[in-house]
């Protein structure tokens, strides 16, 4: 059987986790229409009778500003290390020569293919322009446009992928999609709907803690922090009379509802944690390691 690591790679906002979503067929990612919404390495496990593959979603390539974004970068350095293929993923409106020169950074030592996204928002003619363009260069072994709002193009590129993965076992065993946890997951879904629901520095400067998740005979109760900042940060998160803060409640417990399958009891908190993006402390109390 075929089974190996494949690591997808990009710019923020391309569009890595819509991808991984599609190729697996379960949301294991969250998205948002801002920018490096993707903060950890998220691993999808995809297993059929003939093949295993490891999907791995990273955060977009940055240049790093404060101590979580070298974390980040850290994941996609970590990514590079272990990958079988590299999927480098590139929004066909975006300037060419400018994701040439990340992928040409990354000096890869394994293959790649070049998956050209959002091909629904152009011509054709675009799309054969990008196409041809990443299809020239050395380290492009296979390149394929596609938008991963749509699975026209998913069993093109999973075969793609296969031709580049060794024969081996299995890395996981069972019927598992992922290695992380359920708590990861109820945080970032909670941390999605922060980004859905609130603008300019919020998403960004925020982060989201379980602290408590118990199952019991009817539902799951989790009790959850979501850390800012600035005591004005946390005003805005509860916003007036804890208006804000209930929306984001009720829209964050049904998102985890649908995904752990049950009824859900959810409580948020509001902490201030100055600087917490530079504090090592902090970074690894959170689960930025």
């Amino acid at each position: 059987m075929k089974a190996g690591f494949v690591n997808i790679f990009g710019r923020p906002n391309a569009g890595k986790s819509t991808l991984l979503n599609l190729l697996m067929g379960e949301k294991l990612a969250i998205v948002s229409s801002k920018v490096q919404t993707t903060r950890h390495r998220i691993k999808g496990i995809l297993t059929e009778n003939d093949f295993q593959i490891i999907f791995s979603d990273t955060p977009g390539i940055i240049e790093p500003r404060y101590k979580l974004h070298e974390k980040m970068m850290h994941a996609v350095k970590a990514s590079l290390e272990d990958a079988d293929l590299a999927l480098l993923l590139v929004d066909v409106n975006d300037d060419r020569d400018a994701c040439n020169e990340i992928f040409s950074s990354l000096n890869l030592k394994v293959p790649a293919i070049v998956v050209i996204n959002k091909i629904d928002t152009v011509g054709r003619k675009k799309t054969s322009e990008a196409l041809s363009f990443f299809g020239a260069q050395n380290y492009c072994k296979r390149c394929i446009a596609l938008s991963a709002l749509s699975s026209q193009y998913k069993e093109q590129l999973l075969k793609m992928i296969l031709e580049f993965l060794p024969d081996g076992e299995k890395y996981y065993e069972g019927d598992e999609i992922t290695d992380l946890s359920t708590r990861f997951f109820v945080a970032e879904l909670i941390r999605e709907k922060i980004y859905e629901l609130y603008e300019e520095e919020i998403p960004y400067q925020t982060t989201v803690v379980v602290q408590e998740y118990k199952e019991k005979a009817t539902l799951i109760k989790i009790r959850a922090e979501i850390i800012v900042q600035r005591e004005t940060q946390k005003a805005i998160v509860l916003g007036a009379r804890g208006k804000m803060i209930k929306k984001l409640g009720v829209a964050a417990r049904e998102e985890i509802e649908k995904f752990v399958q049950q009824k859900v009891f959810l409580e948020l908190f509001v902490k201030v944690r100055e600087k917490w993006r530079d504090n090592e402390t902090y970074l690894k109390e959170y689960g930025y390691v």
